[in-house]
């Protein structure tokens, strides 16, 4: 949602700087399409907290999280936000230039609408300190034959009888059951 808002903002934004720019006739309005632009971004630019899932923290968010948790409620409740995003869009609207991005910041506010009544709300990403698993506590047991090892059928352990049968065998040369010949073709 916050990725659309600002997007949209942009053209908001770009509107205003070409209606200031180009000196139009009311161009103030322009001018205070740069300035509410700019503070919905800033508004808009932490992302929230998803219910499911994890949710990946932007740049510099943690800095703009604390800003905009020093407004409490005000900038948590989507209705809130539904109703600065529609006040904000009604004045840059009297402009041409700035007519597209009027439009995206009142679909914008009756989005948050929607948002409010099914009971969503701003919550801030918490950044969690990173717990260090203790070096002798994550290993439980190390590895008896080091990489790299056979399949695990070869791994298994050979019974008792086979040992014993194994302790009989004498260490010398093993014989090739299969007859080898040496024939060049």
């Amino acid at each position: 949602m916050a990725d659309m808002v600002t997007r949209a903002l942009t053209v908001l934004i770009t509107g205003g700087i070409v209606a200031t720019a180009g000196q139009f006739t009311q161009w103030y309005f322009g001018a205070y399409s740069i300035v509410a632009g700019v503070f919905v971004c800033l508004l808009e630019y932490p992302r929230g907290k998803r219910r499911k899932g994890s949710t990946m923290e932007r740049c510099g968010q943690k800095y703009m999280t604390k800003v905009v948790k020093l407004f409490g409620p005000l900038s948590r409740n989507y209705y809130v936000r539904a109703f600065l995003h529609l006040v904000l869009s009604v004045p840059a609207g009297f402009l041409l230039a700035t007519i597209l991005g009027t439009a995206c910041l009142a679909i914008a506010s009756g989005i948050y609408l929607l948002a409010a009544t099914r009971g969503e709300q701003w919550t801030p990403i918490e950044s969690k300190p990173k717990e260090r698993p203790q070096v002798g506590g994550t290993i439980k047991q190390p590895p008896s034959n080091p990489p790299p090892r056979p399949p695990a059928e070869a791994r298994k352990k050979p019974s008792e009888e086979e040992d014993e049968a194994a302790a009989g065998v004498s260490s010398g040369p093993q014989e090739n059951p299969i007859p080898v010949t040496d024939e060049v073709v």
